[in-house]
């Protein structure tokens, strides 16, 4: 047998490659590798495939039309024949290495070897397993598409399809992982998207030497997303629903999907991108920016609003005289720093055992966090009722915050913001707000600045951001992501309809809308 390098050529004689992959595979040691020895037109051949994996209407429809086969049905050049002829599938591949012929299998597909041949027939008959597309528990909306993505790389794919059928799009498999060999592809409209980050992505993507991705996408991201590992904030955005990613491709943007995991990453991802919720574009552009706004507010109040109430509760000369009410009537028995700390710790317990609670006990759960916990502590002293009030709305503001990872990373900051007011009270306020700042300004996601358009300043691109726009005033795309089409409506429609009006139009065109209104107002009109 040829050996170059990773390579294993395929031997000519069948019990070589039959020793060589049932060492490899485990053949008799594991129960679901499947070897079936078969005769093919007088020569001896050899089927591997996964019990499970491979389609078994497949199978037993290649095996009967093999098994009737003569010898002098495939001469001369008999491989060709049997590769052209009489192999009726429609994924068919030619394999000459042996570590292929592996990936080939455990990948799900059928693999034949005949006596005498140098390659091997490899069928793509994979039996995906899949659950049926339901609507993701993070990102519902009130009206929308209910088909998000699933464990199956290619459904996914498919999912996408569907909305983007632009023959410029590019799924491009990679396999990630020496001994997992996951399945990872690189999605992205050819004619759009920036080809340095497309090259930039699929660079670090290949100089992955890890053994596998146990946790898929994330530990994907920890290898390809730049910057500090520790820093908190996201810097790729993740979502589960294929309307929201086929927006971005439309935008210039990149998607990584990991097989196994129903969540895709966009790159790159600035923090506005992860303040953004499908739910405004399903409504109104005036309600859509009623949400966007409300929204804004929710996480602003997560962050600052109990940090602010500390400082004013420790440094009570700070307020004015008409903010005097503010700060606590009476103090508990623990320091009010304590108890915010306190607080925060319980809220993420009580997440948490959301998390790994039945949904019949849920509501049992919620029913203890929210009278056994939170009233009785208020009753015998441990914290104050302003602590209780104020955390609740710092978390419900978390919730309300579309992307969880940037969520948990705000938690981190608010923890930082009462620890700083804790011991320096507004020196510390002021020292860990400049830090967050500049940790803000120095990330970047794929070389986009993460507080773009806000920093570097862009007022158009900020007024999106801000309010959602209507759908034709989207023009063009971000120039910041440097893409190679930057139009996205070369004749866009007027956003609004003219003030002054042709009376004598407007009229025709009420007449070619609603004729048999206007033949009835007519009709009625002589009558009269």
């Amino acid at each position: 047998m040829t050996i170059s390098g990773d390579i294993v050529k395929v031997d000519p004689n069948l019990d070589v490659n039959n020793n060589w992959i049932m060492k490899e595979l485990g053949v008799g040691q594991s129960f679901d590798v499947i070897r079936r020895d078969i005769t093919i037109a007088g020569r001896r051949a050899t089927m591997f495939y996964i019990n499970g994996m491979a389609r078994e209407d497949v199978l037993v429809y290649i095996l009967t039309s093999l098994s009737k086969l003569k010898r002098e049905d495939v001469t001369p050049d008999a491989y060709t024949k049997i590769f052209n002829q009489y192999i009726s599938y429609l994924q068919v591949e030619a394999l000459d290495d042996l570590h292929k012929v592996v990936d080939k299998i455990l990948s799900g597909g059928i693999v034949i070897l005949i006596d005498g041949f140098k390659k091997v027939i490899q069928l793509d008959a994979r039996n995906h397993p899949v659950r049926n597309p339901q609507e993701s528990d993070l990102e519902r909306v009130v009206r929308g598409s209910r088909d998000n993505f699933v464990e199956t790389l290619l459904f996914n794919v498919n999912l996408l399809r569907r909305r983007v059928r632009d023959p410029k799009l590019r799924t491009e498999i990679l396999q990630v992982g020496s001994r997992s060999k996951t399945d990872v592809a690189v999605v992205y409209v050819q004619d759009i998207a920036n080809p340095r980050l497309v090259d930039t992505i699929k660079e670090r993507i290949k100089a992955i030497k890890m053994d596998g991705l146990p946790m898929a996408e994330k530990s994907l991201e920890e290898f390809i997303s730049p910057g500090s590992f520790w820093n908190p904030f996201p810097r790729v955005r993740y979502t589960e629903r294929p309307d929201v990613a086929a927006a971005h491709l439309f935008e210039g943007h990149v998607l990584v999907m990991v097989d196994t995991s129903p969540s895709v990453m966009i790159l790159p991802a600035t923090i506005f991108h992860h303040l953004q919720h499908a739910e405004e574009f399903r409504q109104a552009p005036l309600i859509g920016t009623f949400l966007r706004v409300v929204r804004f507010i929710g996480v602003l109040l997560s962050l600052f609003l109990p940090p602010v109430w500390l400082l004013a509760a420790l440094q009570h000369d700070l307020l004015p005289p008409n903010l005097a009410w503010i700060g606590p009537k009476q103090l508990g028995y623990i320091p009010l720093v304590w108890q915010f700390l306190f607080a925060e710790l319980g809220i993420d317990l009580m997440r948490l055992a959301a998390i790994h609670t039945p949904t019949s006990l849920a509501t049992a759960l919620g029913l203890i966090a929210a009278v056994l916990i939170g009233q009785i502590a208020v009753a015998v002293g441990f914290f104050n009722p302003e602590v209780i009030l104020y955390m609740a709305i710092a978390a419900v503001g978390i919730f309300a915050t579309p992307s969880y990872e940037l969520g948990m990373a705000n938690t981190l900051v608010r923890i930082a913001l009462l620890i700083g007011v804790g011991l320096l009270r507004l020196p510390g306020f002021m020292a860990v707000t400049m830090g967050i700042f500049l940790l803000l300004l120095t990330t970047k996601s794929f070389g986009l600045p993460y507080l773009w358009p806000l920093i570097p300043f862009n007022a158009s691109a900020l007024k999106d951001v801000l309010v959602r726009p209507p759908v034709p005033l989207l023009k063009l795309r971000s120039k910041a992501m440097h893409l190679l089409d930057m139009d996205r409506q070369p004749y866009p429609a007027p956003a609004r309809k003219p003030l002054k009006r042709n009376l004598k139009e407007k009229k025709e065109e009420e007449k070619r809308i609603w004729p048999e209104l206007e033949k009835k107002k007519e009709d009625d009109g002589s009558e009269g």
